[in-house]
């Protein structure tokens, strides 16, 4: 939630380089030389030198102390070993990693050799995500995927031999060619598994990606006539819901499910509104302002931060491309629909304490409103979508923007 403690930063790293593009990828990522990857890193240890400072600067709190890091991209496999243990190695000189701390790598399913794996483990890597994104040969195939069932299932057992058990697997609802009967059989190779986490996703149609593009121009590259329409979607969703809290990972956000004690940690922080820490290739922070003044009262400002999605824009420029301060009205509007993105939905009693009852009745009014389309359920003082509020949750959270206009 907003007003909890900053007594500990999240560290996210953008590692961008792949070695493929798939057809549906709308990150800042792509296929670069292998010479980017030293200067990247080296940059990205520069950055991490430098950012107390720059913290100091923006007049936003930076915490020393670590309990969530994650590599995303990309694939941050790909680096060479000594540029892992480099990286590590300079976070451990810059900050405080907690004991215990969530350290979690994305990794492309064939695409972690043995030495970065041994480099990974090293540098206490706990938790892997994998992007498999199905278990059908045919269709990870025309999403641009390199691997097979076979290599997925094999570096499962290899993270599991090499010990590390907190693993999750991505899948992707709506590729191309993608059936019912062929989405059932990658959720149950995935439950089959027996892994502690699963993020399911569902496809999604924008001109950031070459398959979007492909879709919104009615085109046939990139198999986009065989994309499933949105209802079979929303089906292929609701079905991955049932099926895998059947087999014990239950829903806490609307893509993520796990087992008991198996959350992402990381990712928890984005929405409980924690301060976090973004290095790299487009990568985002929100940190709060340095000690309001003793005895206020007044909500902290926060501040985001975004760094340029240009490789070339990033190595010549090292400032970040955006910065924003977010007012306590635009706080109150993201702790809705950030946290309606949970299950455990919104605690408004804990909303009314950090910004008081002036700004939290018009969000109610929204709230009731928003009931009577059998898009949110309150029960007591906590608001959470419905299953039909889910799938049209950018709908929801769209209610919830402005609210400050709705304040007598």
């Amino acid at each position: 939630m907003i007003g909890m403690a900053n007594n500990a930063l999240g560290l996210y790293l953008s590692i961008p380089f792949c070695r493929s593009k798939c057809t549906y990828c709308n990150f800042a990522s792509g296929v670069y030389p292998a010479s980017d990857h030293e200067r990247y890193i080296n940059r990205i240890i520069e950055d991490m030198a430098a950012a107390p400072a720059w913290a100091a600067l923006s007049g936003v709190e930076l915490p020393r102390n670590v309990d969530t890091v994650y590599l995303g991209g990309g694939t941050p496999s790909l680096l060479a070993p000594e540029l892992i243990a480099r990286l590590f190695a300079a976070m451990r000189t810059h900050f405080r990693l907690e004991p215990g701390a969530e350290i979690t790598v994305e990794c492309a399913p064939g695409q972690l050799a043995g030495s970065a794996l041994d480099a990974l483990v090293a540098a206490g890597v706990n938790r892997i995500s994998l992007g498999a994104q199905s278990f059908i040969d045919r269709e990870a195939a025309v999403s641009g995927r390199l691997h097979t069932r076979a290599i997925i299932l094999e570096d499962i057992r290899r993270l599991q031999a090499a010990g590390v058990h907190n693993l999750n697997v991505d899948l992707i609802a709506g590729l191309a060619g993608q059936t019912f009967a062929s989405w059932q059989e990658s959720l149950q190779i995935l439950i089959d598994c027996g892994v502690p986490h699963a993020s399911i996703y569902m496809l999604e149609v924008d001109e950031d990606s070459r398959l979007g593009r492909e879709m919104l121009a009615h085109g046939a590259r990139y198999y986009a006539g065989l994309v499933p329409t949105d209802d079979a979607i929303a089906r292929m969703y609701s079905d991955a819901i049932q099926s895998l809290a059947a087999a014990g990972l239950a829903q806490y956000e609307i893509s993520n499910f796990c087992r008991p004690g198996f959350a992402s940690r990381h990712n928890l922080r984005y929405w409980q509104h924690r301060p976090y820490l973004g290095l790299g290739l487009d990568a985002s922070s929100m940190l709060r302002e340095a000690s309001p003044e003793a005895g206020s009262s007044a909500v902290a400002r926060v501040l985001r931060s975004t760094t340029t999605s240009d490789l070339k824009a990033f190595f010549d420029h090292p400032e970040p491309e955006e910065t924003a301060w977010l007012l306590p009205h635009q706080q109150h509007e993201e702790a809705w629909f950030l946290g309606l993105r949970l299950n455990a939905g919104v605690d408004i009693y804990a909303l009314e304490t950090e910004f008081g009852h002036a700004p939290v009745a018009p969000a109610l009014a929204v709230v009731a409103r928003l009931q009577q389309s059998g898009l949110v359920v309150k029960h007591g003082n906590s608001v959470r979508l419905t299953p039909q509020g889910q799938l049209l949750s950018n709908d929801v959270f769209q209610e919830f923007l402005e609210l400050e206009k709705l304040v007598p």
